[in-house]
């Protein structure tokens, strides 16, 4: 059964090509969590009179986010977050949730995971997150996330993943959708120990996937934004690999996907893993069709001193994808089929 997702109800220059600098200035990098983070005064531990979490629809208040959630039960309601760094987690196995943060940006959950996979283990009949901070989350299998989505519909709006090894993780729900809007990923990602790769944000076959008006920046390994998404919608964001750190694409569509990618900045750093594309298409499998994929509107740039060549787009599919324009600094090969 297809479920019904939570989301509609409720300058610096960087010395790379001119226009590549004065395309930044056109278009804001920071989404909007970014100014209560920067303004606002550091959140204390948290704490409060009934406790942190609050269920809105009976005002009853909770120590810990697991008992806010099982109060919930298979119902729907929205828990309200305090502000405050909580070294806390949950796991949602049923109903339909909203995670809110009272103040956006100052609602922190710290460095504790859930069944050693993320602050949120998400399993039940849908979940809104609205305003909140996931950061320091590490596991033993290298794939230590804000949030594990594991069916069903999530949207995601104003929120920050910073200094983990993922962002967000998903199983495959074919039937459902994911939704990221206004938020910002830093320092994730990882290819190291001998472990599999984890990215800032890695889905398993969705049915579809929308990413916008957010913030990739400063990964530690691993791709921006890898999906097996059967449909996307990735644009207004703003990938820069500038502080990166052995990273891999910006955008990775590994089994292919229809739907568009446009309007986005890529400015790719010097510290690469892989170098060789900023899109990829069906690089791993031809899962999902790829004819009539739109990739259009987009500013991209690489380091002139990069050696080898660097690819826009990268394709494996061997369908006729939907390149428009965009705007490619010297160095980009617009297209390549491999």
């Amino acid at each position: 059964m297809r479920l019904t997702s939570l989301g509609h109800d409720w300058g610096r220059r960087i010395g790379y090509k001119p226009f590549m600098a004065q395309s930044l200035f056109r278009r804001p990098l920071l989404p909007l969590l970014a100014l209560p983070l920067l303004f606002a005064p550091a959140p204390l531990p948290a704490q409060a009179g009934g406790g942190p979490y609050v269920v809105a629809e009976s005002g009853r208040a909770f120590g810990r986010l697991q008992d806010a959630v099982d109060a919930i039960g298979e119902g729907g309601g929205t828990i309200r977050i305090a502000p405050g760094y909580h070294r806390d987690c949950a796991v949602q196995t049923e109903g339909r949730i909203a995670f809110v943060a009272v103040e956006p940006g100052r609602a922190i959950f710290d460095g504790v995971a859930c069944e050693d996979k993320a602050a949120l283990v998400l399993r039940g009949d849908g979940a809104k997150v609205d305003g909140i901070v996931f950061q320091n989350i590490r596991v033993p299998d290298g794939n230590g996330a804000g949030i594990r989505l594991e069916k069903s519909n999530l949207d995601i709006v104003n929120s920050l993943f910073r200094n983990s090894e993922e962002g967000i993780l998903t199983g495959d729900d074919e039937g459902a959708a994911l939704t990221i809007d206004r938020s910002t990923f830093s320092r994730l990602g990882r290819c190291d120990r001998g472990l599999s790769c984890a990215h800032s944000v890695y889905t398993g076959v969705y049915g579809r996937v929308t990413v916008t008006r957010s913030r990739f920046e400063k990964g530690s390994g691993g791709h921006y934004l890898k999906t097996r998404g059967v449909q996307v919608d990735i644009s207004d964001n703003s990938f820069d690999d500038t502080q990166g750190k052995a990273t891999n694409y910006a955008i990775d569509l590994p089994s292919g996907s229809t739907g568009r990618i446009a309007n986005n900045l890529i400015i790719q750093g010097r510290d690469k893993e892989n170098h060789s594309a900023l899109i990829a298409v069906a690089a791993e499998e031809r899962k999902n069709p790829s004819r009539g994929l739109s990739i259009t509107g987009n500013r991209a740039s690489v380091p002139a001193e990069l050696s080898g060549k660097t690819v826009f787009v990268a394709d494996w599919s061997g369908e006729a994808l939907a390149i428009g324009p965009n705007e490619l600094g010297a160095g980009l090969t617009k297209f390549e089929k491999r």
